[in-house]
């Protein structure tokens, strides 16, 4: 399951904080003074197994003094159409406002599913306050807390009943065929990998960032390949996303690595890794989506024997804990590494899809982790049992102890390690769970 959950609602309701508590995060700017978020801001978030993506969206409103007014009209009408799901985010306290209702009107001409959110009500006791805004006609209405969290829960249990069950088919994919998927920062040669892949210019490259505004999808049946190559719009730090196209794109973007396999990561090597690309490593990782770094405009870069191991080092710092990842160095103008880099995309496909059968498991592992076992706690020792993969399509383990409850993360990196050290799972996030023998 995968999707965008956008939030939306007029100025100084709760909106930035109710993303903080549902990402989990600190991502978004929360301030008393209404109009504080006036560019999308969007993250991962994960509910009973379920990942999605959250989008946060500015005070939509009308006659304010906010010379951004109309860009932020606009965009919150993006995040409702490229939507999945809309949580329209009123205030309690204040009640029921023109605007609200306005809104509210936007929300259900989308014909999207839809979930009233009445936020600031801060214990069962104040949920009585729920009832003026029945009249709006939202058939599914929760009274909510983003401070403290009541409520929050429930309404993240009607969330996850709307997102898709399974990827986005608006696609024709051929099913059996990797798809991949290149990302990055806009202007950072995207497009023109691509077209140095293919040998025509079926894409449009230009130095004006944010060229590309929708995801291109291309069979790349060249040099013994055969897989889906996808171009997506140029992802943009939040605080430069200005324009509604631009925005469509990023929309458009998430839902490209949502529906990927195999994600490239691209950065440029004048800049090196920076914030934003980041974030979209880790949408990356927390859609559980196999990944590469391309560090393209390396031809542009001075040189010694130490500068790939530098920047490598560099970049392997900043994505930890996941630092087991092909990191490789190209350039799109000279065609440098590019089949190279197509090459580890399909390679990451491939282990992607790693069966470790069960018996080769225990019989590897099991004496590591009796040898360095989880640490005592509170005078009680734990050990691991038993090993298995479970039968998912992405890579996937379960470790049965006796006190699964007590072991700290910090040993379940010591796990993860482990497994990464004995088996080949380069560019692949995996997931751990201990369960009780």
């Amino acid at each position: 399951m995968a999707g965008i959950v956008s939030i939306v609602g007029r100025p100084n309701v709760g909106k930035s904080t109710l993303f903080n508590r549902l990402t989990g995060r600190r991502e978004a700017i929360v301030d008393d003074t209404p109009g504080v978020t006036r560019d999308r801001i969007y993250a991962p978030a994960e509910w009973l197994n379920h990942s999605f993506t959250i989008v946060d969206t500015g005070g939509y409103t009308e006659g304010s003094d906010d010379s951004f007014e109309a860009e932020i009209r606009k965009q919150a009408r993006l995040a409702i159409e490229e939507a999945h799901v809309i949580i329209f985010v009123t205030d309690g306290r204040e009640g029921l406002t023109p605007l609200d209702e306005e809104v509210a009107e936007l929300i259900r001409k989308s014909k999207k599913p839809h979930i009233l959110a009445v936020n600031k009500i801060d214990s069962p006791s104040d949920d009585f306050a729920i009832s003026e805004f029945l009249k709006l006609g939202f058939k599914d209405t929760f009274p909510v807390s983003a401070i403290n969290g009541h409520g929050t829960g429930e309404l993240l249990d009607k969330v996850i009943s709307y997102l898709p069950q399974e990827a986005d088919k608006s696609i024709d994919y051929t099913e059996e065929l990797p798809r991949i998927c290149v990302v990055g920062r806009p202007n950072v040669g995207k497009s023109s990998f691509l077209n140095a892949l293919t040998g025509r210019d079926q894409h449009i490259v230009s130095e004006v960032a944010g060229t590309t505004r929708d995801a291109v999808h291309t069979r790349y049946t060249m040099f013994g390949f055969d897989f889906y190559l996808v171009d997506t719009a140029g992802l943009r730090k939040k605080g430069k996303v200005t324009e509604d196209l631009e925005f469509y794109s990023v929309m458009r973007a998430i839902k490209a690595i949502e529906n990927s396999d195999v994600c490239i990561l691209m950065l440029d090597a004048s800049r090196g890794i920076e914030s934003q690309d980041l974030s979209i490593f880790h949408l990356i990782e927390k859609n559980h989506k196999g990944v590469v770094i391309a560090v393209n405009k390396w031809d542009l870069t001075d040189k010694s024997h130490e500068t790939a191991t530098a920047f490598r080092n560099a970049i392997l710092e900043k994505i930890k804990p996941f630092d087991d990842v092909p990191i490789l160095f190209i350039s799109a103008t000279d065609k440098i590494r590019l089949l190279k880099t197509l090459e580890e995309a399909l390679e990451v496909y491939k282990r992607r899809k790693t069966r470790i059968p069960t018996r080769q498991l225990n019989e590897l592992l099991l004496p590591i982790f009796e040898n360095q076992p989880p640490p005592v706690y509170k005078g009680k020792s734990i050990s691991i049992k038993y090993i298995t993969q479970l039968p998912t399509p992405r890579p996937q383990f379960a470790f049965f102890a006796n006190l699964p409850q007590y072991i700290k993360d910090p040993y379940k990196r010591f796990v993860e390690n482990t497994i990464r050290t004995n088996f080949d799972f380069k560019g692949v996030p995996i997931d751990i769970f201990f369960r009780k023998k």
